[in-house]
């Protein structure tokens, strides 16, 4: 196949990649390289000041120059077909079964994630894309090692939004230019070039989930990436829908300029709970006990900052007409073990209780088991309404003091959660490196958000030489080595093939200087 001009493919060819990796797919990701790649690196070097500005004493707060954004009268474009109704959202990876049983599951949206819940292998990339192409024509099937099938059933199906990458994240296997391609763009434009068309056929259309931003001009990016997309495509103005994940700290700050900056294609907010208790910890890591954490299983929904966050992303969202999403259930229910059972079914319940209450309009969870919980708790609170973004929650005033209240989060730092971290941390690199990026560990889903708050409390708690408040133990470097390798002792099969995850792990939780995200040295180390 000739390809376009500057593109080169050094990924291997599978059968049905050429039905993807076509020279107008290729064409079209090659343009938007060339016209957005130079910001999204300037953004990424905003970030990086802005870390170096926090560690030298700074303070997150809102911008005096978007006041005239917050307090403008402003609201985004209304729901987009199928966007309407979210009460229950499942998250997952885009492999043939998870796919098909999502989209079966009787949730109203299914998250479909080529993110945290997926390792970037090449064989994922591409073959996501083919699954979702599939899934939305209708064809896709698939056949378990144990003979059974799965096929998608003739019933509603889950409004597929898609997540890709990060802006922080690239495509080793995609060179333009002879330089990396941006891996959110990668994702976007292959999905948005192979499926808009399709989705829009069915009455649908081409939605986003969008991670890990930091900022309003990030969105700014996305938003001029969508206009020249859809123009290049003859896709209408405003056909992309995306929702954007508040799971940054950072953005937290910004979430009604980030809905000002999308506001065409805005499809609402989302509380992303895990990666938003990484992003804490990252943000100041090294300012000392005021912004320590306690154990990770310790900080709950009710923590003061988290509750502000929260609170404050239901109001901002409900002011300007946009959904407000809530979080990831992680616990996952066991259909061998009745009483691990009913303790993930109780936490559940509870949590989505909280969510349905506090305004949220629906929410998420990572197993087809929990969709009828959740569906239950929303059912009850909303009735025959598809959502409650008329409940404005004129109530909640939230300053920017509470938002950075983390030394009020109840708790203790203890060695069992130290060793949870590491076991966890080593547990899921070990899954990452083989391929699958979620997981389930000690009864919870484990993805890249939930693995970066084990590594990174274990950081913070060693550089900042906390003392375990149940042992009296200093953390230092000999208590985590001593406690690895009485972790991994407990792990099935040969402990040799525990090492390289182990390695990375202590690789990025050990080091003096903080590593952004731990899928960026793990990425290097796959083929």
């Amino acid at each position: 196949m000739q390809l376009p001009e500057g593109v080169e493919v050094t990924g291997p060819w599978h059968d049905r990649y050429d039905q993807i990796l076509t020279p107008p797919a290729l064409a079209f990701l090659a343009e938007l390289h060339r016209a957005f790649d130079p910001r999204r690196r300037e953004l990424l070097a905003v970030r990086a000041a802005r870390v170096a500005a926090l560690a030298d004493g700074g303070l997150l707060g809102f911008l005096p120059e978007t006041r005239e954004v917050r307090d403008g009268d402003w609201r985004v474009a209304p729901p987009a077909p199928g966007l309407v109704d979210r009460r229950v959202e499942i998250t997952g990876p885009t492999d043939p079964k998870m796919t098909i049983n999502a989209l079966n599951s009787g949730a109203k949206v299914w998250l479909a994630d080529l993110e945290d819940a997926n390792t970037p292998l090449w064989e994922n990339v591409i073959g996501g894309q083919l699954n979702l192409r599939d899934a939305i024509d209708g064809t896709l099937t698939h056949t378990g090692p144990d003979g059974r099938r799965y096929a998608l059933h003739d019933g509603e199906l889950a409004t597929i939004v898609v997540r890709p990458r990060g802006w922080h994240l690239s495509e080793k296997h995609l060179l333009v230019d002879d330089e990396r391609s941006s891996a959110s763009l990668v994702d976007f434009g292959l999905y948005l070039f192979h499926c808009a068309r399709r989705q829009l056929d069915r009455g649908s259309g081409p939605y986003f989930y969008l991670p890990k931003m930091e900022s309003h001009l990030e969105a700014r990016l996305w938003n001029d990436v969508f206009l020249l997309a859809q123009e290049r495509l003859d896709l209408p103005r405003g056909t992309i829908r995306a929702t954007v994940l508040i799971e940054t700290y950072p953005a937290a700050f910004e979430m009604d300029e980030i809905l000002y900056e999308l506001r065409e294609h805005s499809a609402g907010l989302n509380a992303g709970r895990w990666d938003f208790m990484f992003s804490v910890i990252k943000t100041f890591r090294t300012r000392g006990r005021d912004f320590l954490l306690p154990d990770r299983n310790a900080v709950t929904m009710t923590a003061p900052f988290m509750r502000a966050y929260t609170e404050l992303l239901v109001r901002t969202c409900h002011r300007r007409g946009a959904h407000a999403v809530g979080g990831m259930a992680a616990f996952i229910p066991s259909r061998r073990d009745p009483q691990v059972n009913e303790t993930a079914l109780a936490k559940v319940r509870e949590d989505k209780t909280r969510e349905a209450g506090d305004g949220f309009d629906g929410s998420w969870v990572a197993h087809p088991d929990l969709v009828p919980i959740c569906r239950e708790v929303f059912d009850a609170v909303l009735g025959d309404r598809p959502n409650q973004r008329d409940r404005t929650r004129e109530d909640v005033q939230v300053s920017a003091a509470q938002l950075l209240d983390v030394a009020g989060t109840p708790g203790r730092q203890t060695e069992a959660g130290l060793r949870n971290a590491i076991s966890v941390g080593v547990q899921y690199l070990a899954s990452w490196l083989r391929g699958t990026g979620a997981v389930a560990i000690f009864h919870l889903m484990e993805d890249a958000a939930t693995a970066e708050i084990s590594r990174s409390q274990v950081w913070q708690w060693l550089h900042n030489g906390i003392t375990l408040d149940d042992t009296g133990e200093k953390v230092d470097r000999e208590l985590i080595d001593r406690l690895a390798d009485e972790e991994l002792a407990k792990l099935p099969g040969d402990p040799a093939d525990w090492a390289a995850a182990r390695d990375l792990f202590l690789e990025v939780a050990v080091a003096d200087d903080f590593t952004d995200f731990l899928t960026l040295p793990a990425y290097e180390r796959m083929p």
